[in-house]
């Protein structure tokens, strides 16, 4: 399942605006709103965004 889809399911879940979320998952606030633009993060990047959800369940 692509990434930006399991963000924003997981951001509807969780009420937490795109800006709240990069900044908390990678401290990035910009990281979801780029990605909708087509911004490809890399392995280690992913990596931290998934564990950030894991850690934080909706």
């Amino acid at each position: 399942m692509c990434l930006l889809y399991r963000i924003e399911r997981y951001r509807a879940a969780t009420a937490m605006p795109a800006t709240t979320f990069g900044r908390r998952a990678v401290n990035d606030p910009r990281l979801v709103l780029d990605m909708r633009r087509g911004r490809v993060p890399g392995p280690s990047m992913i990596q931290r965004v998934e564990a950030f959800m894991a850690e934080n369940p909706a």
